[in-house]
């Protein structure tokens, strides 16, 4: 079977392999507090730095999704007021995960065929806003012109960015922002089970001011044990190994970045051509995804599509949400493979 599952979704090819050799050099059962860990947490830190140009100057942290970062970020970083900008279900879950911690958070919506404009993102100062770069529901993304007008727009509040669908498959500005987060499961090409947390030294500032060390997951706990390329917790030695040999293998993010580009480019062409039962739910082109692609049609159409696909070895993603009847969901992730999707051209061609 191919995963076209926006997460998880495929692995890399060379993942039995990598498997195998934490099996038989005994990472699967080394300590989280050994030399051995500190060396491949060191390691993967820094090659994620290296490989997708994040700033010298920013941490990284182990955690075990991108659901656990909205924990800390409201435990850690928000005593009184954040806003949420979000566009459909994943953005939504974030803001409403949020307000059962602290209940004085706002949000501010937008219709998914809609471009943010800047001028409208000025608010009175809240800690943080929080900011769905890519919106996994529905196949839209925030471009980095927005996110850098919005810290532009609002100089004294911390920027929080949700990035589980993109990160490691297009090139970020992580300067434009000081909190970034994402689970593997995605464009990293790994199974689920670990998320990464970015944080800049701004954040790190305000996390001492708001002094939260009542978590295990605090981010000043999780600063402390970072110190010392450890975690707070016992994490999962194996996944973090497994990221850092994907991240040793791959190409730098600019390369990765120009081949999705080029197979989003082709899934517009395949799609908007000569449909006329299967099309792009988002036509407002600026605003579309270039990591998940969200395809509609009538529900007795999309059920048979899945369907048929499953029989021919193919896995779509599910639709999500109010938008779960009438699409489904195709990822453009970089562990999918050329060959697979033009296996996947060709079924889709029968229903054009």
């Amino acid at each position: 079977m191919v995963s076209f599952y926006p997460g998880p979704s495929r692995v890399y090819s060379k993942l039995p392999v990598y498997l195998k050799d934490a099996y038989t050099q005994g990472i699967m059962s080394i300590n989280h507090r050994s030399e051995e860990f500190v060396a491949i947490s060191k390691k993967t830190v820094t090659l994620l730095k290296e490989k997708l140009n994040i700033p010298k100057s920013y941490s990284i942290y182990f955690v075990s999704s991108a659901t656990e970062c909205w924990e800390i970020i409201a435990q850690s970083l928000i005593e009184k007021e954040a806003v949420h900008i979000y566009n459909g279900a994943f953005g939504e879950k974030w803001f409403q995960y949020t307000k059962k911690l602290k209940p004085h958070v706002k949000s501010l919506t937008f219709n998914r065929d809609e471009g943010l404009l800047p001028e409208k993102l000025t608010f009175n100062t809240p800690e943080v806003i929080c900011l769905t770069q890519n919106e996994t529901s529905n196949g839209t993304q925030v471009k980095h012109e927005i996110i850098q007008s919005v810290r532009k727009n609002n100089p004294n509040s911390l920027l929080a960015i949700d990035a589980t669908s993109s990160m490691g498959g297009i090139a970020l500005n992580f300067d434009a922002a000081d909190i970034w987060f994402a689970s593997v499961q995605k464009c990293f090409g790994l199974p689920a089970g670990l998320g990464l947390l970015i944080c800049s030294p701004k954040t790190l500032e305000h996390a001492r001011s708001v002094n939260d060390q009542q978590h295990y997951n605090s981010l000043l706990f999780l600063d402390d044990m970072m110190k010392n390329w450890q975690t707070s917790y016992t994490p999962s030695v194996v996944e973090i190994y497994l990221l850092m040999r994907v991240i040793e293998s791959v190409k730098p993010i600019d390369n990765i970045h120009k081949t999705i580009i080029n197979r989003h480019q082709k899934w517009e062409a395949f799609f908007d051509s000569k449909s006329e039962q299967l099309n792009l739910l988002i036509k407002n082109k600026s605003v579309r995804s270039q990591t998940v692609l969200t395809v509609e049609a009538k529900p007795e159409v999309v059920e048979k599509v899945k369907v048929k696909a499953k029989k021919s070895g193919i896995i779509l993603g599910e639709g999500y949400g109010e938008l779960k009847n009438s699409t489904f969901r195709i990822a453009n992730f970089p562990a999918i493979q050329r060959k697979e999707i033009a296996l996947l051209m060709d079924f889709l061609h029968d229903f054009i």
